[in-house]
C-alpha cells in the first residue's frame, strides 16, 4: 500500500508520528521544502520516498526503514542510523553518516566535510567527492568513496576503513596507505554492489566502479595507548610478586 503525503498540507510532526505508527508500507513525501528531521527514529520495514531536497539530520536514527531522498540533504544525514538503507540522489553536506551503527547510506553525489564522522559500524558509499576530516575517528565499518577526498582523510582513526578511487589531498593523523587483501576486494565488490541502482533507472551506473580501482586506508595504530606487543611482557608483570 502507498500512502501520498503533501507536507505543504500536513505537518512534519504529523508525518513523523505517522511512520513511527506504520509496521510495513510505502510512503510518497511530497513538498519537503528543506525540512529538518524528516523520517527520523523509524524502527519499522517501512520505505518513505522524499521528492525534493530535505534539511538536518534526515533519516536519523534509522532502523529497518528505507529512506530514498530524490534531491540533496543537509547537516547530518543518517545520523546515528542503525540499519536499513538511506540514499539521495544529490548531495549531503557536512557529517553524513556521523555516528552511525549499521546499515547503508548511499549518497548519490558529494559529501561535504566531515561524511562518516565517529562511525561505528555503517557502511556509507559516496558517488562524488568527499570533504576534509571525512572519516575523523571512524571506530568501525567501511567509508567508499568513488571520487576524491580532501585533506585530513581518516584522521584519528580507528578501525573503519576507507576506499578511495580519486585522489586524496592528504591523510590525517594515524591514517595510513595500506594493502588491499582478496577480503577488502570482497568487501568493496559487495558494497559497490549493494549501492547500485537497477539498470535502466535514470541513474544508472552511478555507483558503476571496478574494485581495483581503489585504493585502501586506515589506522596506522600509533596512537593507541595499548600496543598488542606489549601483552606478554604485561601478562608477565601480573605474574609478578
Amino acid at each position: 500500500m502507498t500512502t501520498s503525503i503533501d507536507l505543504s498540507q500536513v505537518t512534519l510532526r504529523e508525518l513523523n508520528k505517522r511512520l513511527h505508527e506504520t509496521d510495513e508500507g510505502r510512503f510518497v513525501v511530497r513538498n519537503p521544502r528543506g525540512a529538518h528531521a524528516l523520517a527520523v527514529g523509524i524502527t519499522t520495514p517501512v520505505t518513505v520516498d522524499v521528492e525534493g531536497s530535505v534539511g538536518y539530520f534526515c533519516a536519523g536514527m534509522n532502523m529497518t526503514g528505507t529512506v530514498r531522498v530524490d534531491g540533496n540533504a543537509g547537516t547530518g544525514l543518517a545520523e546515528n542510523i542503525m540499519s536499513g538503507l538511506v540514499r539521495i540522489t544529490g548531495n549531503a553536506t557536512m557529517s553524513a553518516g556521523a555516528t552511525g551503527h549499521g546499515g547503508l547510506v548511499v549518497i548519490e553525489g558529494n559529501a561535504g566535510a566531515r561524511c562518516g564522522i565517529s562511525m561505528k559500524g555503517v557502511d556509507i558509499v559516496v558517488g562524488g567527492n568527499v570533504g576534509h576530516m571525512s572519516a575523523f575517528m571512524a571506530q568501525a565499518g567501511n567509508l567508499v568513496v568513488l571520487g576524491d577526498a580532501d585533506h585530513d582523510l581518516g584522521d584519528s582513526i580507528y578501525e573503519a576503513e576507507v576506499f578511495v578511487r580519486g585522489k586524496v589531498a592528504s591523510l590525517g593523523s594515524d591514517c595510513v596507505e595500506k594493502e588491499m587483501t582478496p577480503q577488502h576486494l570482497d568487501t568493496l565488490s559487495r558494497l559497490l554492489e549493494a549501492a547500485a541502482l537497477p539498470a535502466g533507472t535514470m541513474s544508472a551506473g552511478t555507483m558503476s566502479a571496478e574494485p581495483g580501482d581503489f585504493r585502501l586506508y586506515g589506522s596506522a595504530r600509533e596512537l593507541y595507548n595499548f600496543h598488542v606487543d606489549d601483552v606478554d611482557a604485561a601478562a608477565a608483570a601480573k605474574g609478578k610478586p
